[in-house]
């Protein structure tokens, strides 16, 4: 079915309607097609066919059609060609290598060996260098998609972990300034202390920010954690002298 056409089938349709623009390149293509086809022999192409840049282009492209795959790229980046002998790998890599930036390498599976690229970067070089321009665009479209997509998970994730931290902060602010009201009351704190004591039991999902500017005058965000953290240690000593410890 046409709706489950992979990634892989659609670049080999998009590059199979690339024709030859040359009789150079045409002698090209038809030798990528017998040095894959001619499994059991060993097939030695001309310096001469391999020679212009074009001709490169033309032939990794017929090697592709004829052996590669490439992975969906909302999934992963991975390209290759499957080669039935070491030496036909070797060759096979070293042409794609010439090209500027490509860092192909060869895994032995089984029988065969294999010339892969991994990473977003070369492989959407090497649909350039195939010039299949319409997968290059798709996959450069999943790039900026999987970017974006990330960039706002981590911004989602750290204004989650801020929540979390403002969260937890507030509730032992609370807890702590709850302890020393119903042990001992507000009546022995410096002023500032007990305003900012009130403020935060009354607005107790506020900010630090959010805090200082209910105090008149208002206070900057590190005064108000300032006397936050003098309440808490005000907390803590009238929990030691009476013996009761941390929670």
């Amino acid at each position: 079915m046409a709706g489950n056409i992979t990634f892989s089938q659609k670049v080999k349709d998009e590059l199979g309607r690339v024709k030859p623009r040359t009789e150079h390149c045409e002698a090209a293509a038809a030798e990528a097609h017998k040095y894959f086809t001619l499994i059991k022999k060993e097939y030695t192409i001309s310096e001469e066919i391999l020679k212009q840049r074009c001709c490169r282009r033309t032939f990794l492209r017929e090697a592709f059609v004829i052996a590669g795959t490439m992975a969906d790229p909302e999934k992963s980046y991975h390209f290759e060609l499957n080669c039935p002998s070491m030496a036909k790998a070797q060759f096979i890599k070293d042409i794609i290598n010439e090209f500027e930036g490509m860092d192909a390498k060869i895994v032995r599976r089984g029988k065969s060996f294999v010339v892969y690229l991994k990473g977003s970067d070369q492989i959407v070089d090497m649909l350039g260098i195939m010039e299949a321009s319409i997968a290059y665009m798709e996959l450069e479209n999943v790039r900026i998609l999987k970017s974006v997509r990330n960039k706002l998970n981590r911004v989602v994730n750290c204004d989650a972990a801020n929540i979390a931290k403002t969260v937890s902060a507030s509730r032992r602010q609370t807890d702590d300034i709850m302890y020393i009201k119903e042990s001992a009351g507000f009546d022995d704190l410096p002023v500032s202390l007990r305003k900012i004591a009130e403020v935060r039991l009354k607005y107790p999902e506020a900010s630090l920010t959010e805090l200082g500017e209910c105090l008149d005058p208002p206070v900057g965000k590190s005064g108000v954690n300032h006397r936050l953290r003098k309440l808490s240690e005000y907390a803590a000593a009238m929990r030691n002298k009476r013996g009761e410890g941390n929670d």
